[in-house]
């Protein structure tokens, strides 16, 4: 918690809120507001003392929808500037332990690593024959991962408890819509600095047994495909990923848009592939 609270690290987390900027959350501050008063009197310190001694408690999340750009609408959880500073503080310590664990065909919401480096590495498998691909879907991601079990993964590798009481206050602060508080037990509302971190870190148990098995695949967040060699395969390894998913991950699987296909029948991160493995838009 010391290196999260440094000086240096919760500057650096300001600056980055600030010039991501963003609007206000359910304490209606903007950047401005909030960074007038954290430079009042004593605000900052206070601040710093409160995640030290574990009496910081995260407001709830500001509920928006925005539209999506195949219909229906993505629900999106607004933390105030102040939490969102904190979020910010967490992620840059918690990147530094994870970053060096997670998988290599992981490509969302990482440094370095973008959906043009994952459509390659699609490509590149299918080029070497495996043209068939399994695509999963998971039903509302971010709205279903299971709390016990993402605490339990990050218990793990995080000894102080009060960074890990700290995340927990974060999953659980609720999110206010229509001027009413809905409490969660589940889910990491997109929105914040901190819910890509955490979705990765679930996602990497999938992406080690994935590794375990041999596999060949590319995840974007929640868009994972496996590439594999013929249709036996491809359905054997569909109803086999969407067993560990759901039992062991305790995420839910759209049985309906997932499937086992040939490669062209299929889009990845809104591109097609030729049979030959070459992306079209």
């Amino acid at each position: 918690m010391e290196q999260i609270c440094s000086s240096t690290n919760l500057n650096q987390a300001l600056r980055r809120v600030k010039k991501n900027k963003g609007c206000a959350g359910v304490d209606k501050l903007d950047i401005d507001a909030t960074i007038f008063k954290l430079r009042q009197a004593s605000n900052g310190q206070a601040l710093r003392q409160s995640l030290l001694d574990g009496s910081y408690r995260p407001q709830p999340v500001l509920g928006v929808g925005i539209p999506k750009p195949s219909g229906g609408v993505r629900q999106l959880g607004i933390p105030t500037v102040l939490d969102r500073i904190v979020q910010q503080a967490i992620t840059s310590v918690l990147s530094d332990i994870y970053e060096a664990k997670f998988s290599n065909s992981s490509y969302g919401f990482r440094p370095n690593r973008s959906a043009h480096h994952a459509l390659a590495a699609a490509s590149r498998y299918i080029r070497e024959g495996r043209g068939y691909v399994v695509d999963i879907d998971l039903a509302k991601y971010f709205d279903t991962v299971n709390h016990d079990r993402l605490m339990h993964r990050l218990s793990e590798d995080i000894a102080d408890k009060r960074v890990l009481k700290l995340i927990r206050s974060y999953l659980q602060a609720g999110i206010m819509r229509n001027g009413l508080v809905e409490q969660r037990q589940r889910g990491t509302p997109q929105g914040g600095p901190l819910s890509p971190l955490l979705s990765n870190i679930v996602l990497d148990e999938l992406d080690k047994e994935l590794e375990r098995r041999g596999h060949k695949f590319c995840r974007y967040a929640d868009d994972c495909q496996i590439y594999v060699g013929s249709e036996e395969a491809a359905y054997r390894v569909k109803e086999s990923i969407t067993e560990y998913l759901e039992q062991k991950l305790k995420l839910t699987v759209n049985r309906e848009k997932s499937a086992a296909t040939r490669v062209t029948e299929r889009t990845y991160l809104s591109h097609r592939f030729g049979i030959d493995g070459t992306i079209h838009i």
